[in-house]
């Protein structure tokens, strides 16, 4: 491991915002907020936003700032890229955000029933070859119902396709209300303070000329839940490693000064 990620880590240890937590810990005795991250954390009964797989945390402080009558936690595993967001809000002052760095299918050990408002998630990988993996597959589904409220929301922000048409498939199969989606969002004319907040992976999607694609749905428990069978294109793009991606941004541009 690098020396700049272990400064990372070690400052993160520090931070009295962010919480990592090895799975040993949880098996050994729990975590001891869960089910009261109101009463011990933030001290107040304000609503609390996940943002599943945040990595440099831009929505999570981005969100902060906008609704300093909610609270915000970001989750992911990348402690190196959590660092960003987590330095950033520590020093702004907002108290109204925290970090935990854990494996998002272990978030049932750090929320209660009915604990959590809403949920984001932010250009999450597609995992195009293994539906349980998907963040917004059935699979997740059960997951999420640990811990949102009744007629909870969940928000979908990427730019796959694939992960889109899988994501509102999974939604209309299970009878989920639709709230908004647009698989062009900034031409949909719905752009408010919030969906203008962008992720360092959404500018680089952006740069590239990709569409980014948004769906906020209602959450319901269900006792039953039917995973789609449906055939989807898989995003060619995503083969593409990051020399490739460079290679193919200079293409571009040497043709775009071309023409």
């Amino acid at each position: 491991m690098g020396k700049n990620k272990l400064m990372k880590f070690a400052s993160m240890e520090q931070y009295p915002h962010v919480f990592q937590y090895p799975f040993s810990a949880l098996q050994e005795k729990g975590f001891e907020m869960k089910g009261r991250w109101n009463e011990l954390f933030f001290k107040n009964n304000n609503p609390i936003v996940l943002e599943l797989g945040c990595g440099k945390g831009e929505y999570t402080v981005g969100l902060a700032r906008l609704y300093p009558d909610k609270n915000f936690i970001g989750i992911d595993i990348k402690g190196a890229r959590m660092f960003t967001g987590a330095t950033q809000s520590l020093n702004e002052g907002l108290r109204n955000v925290a970090f935990l760095r854990t494996h998002i299918e272990l978030i049932s050990h750090f929320f209660a029933a009915g604990e959590v408002d809403e949920i984001w998630i932010t250009f999450p990988d597609p995992q195009m070859t293994r539906v349980n993996k998907r963040m917004t597959s059935t699979r997740f589904m059960k997951l999420y119902a640990n811990l949102l409220k009744p007629q909870g929301i969940i928000h979908l922000k990427s730019d796959s396709n694939f992960m889109f048409i899988y994501t509102m498939a999974m939604v209309k199969e299970n009878n989920l209300p639709i709230l908004f989606e647009t698989d062009d969002l900034y031409h949909s004319g719905y752009i408010d303070d919030i969906l203008k907040i962008q992720t360092f992976y959404e500018q680089q999607w952006l740069a590239r000329g990709l569409n980014i694609k948004y769906i906020k749905f209602g959450f319901e428990n269900k006792k039953e839940w039917i995973e789609p069978d449906i055939e989807i294109e898989q995003d060619s793009y995503r083969s593409y490693g990051r020399e490739n991606f460079q290679t193919l941004d200079k293409k571009r541009a040497e043709m775009n000064k071309k023409q």
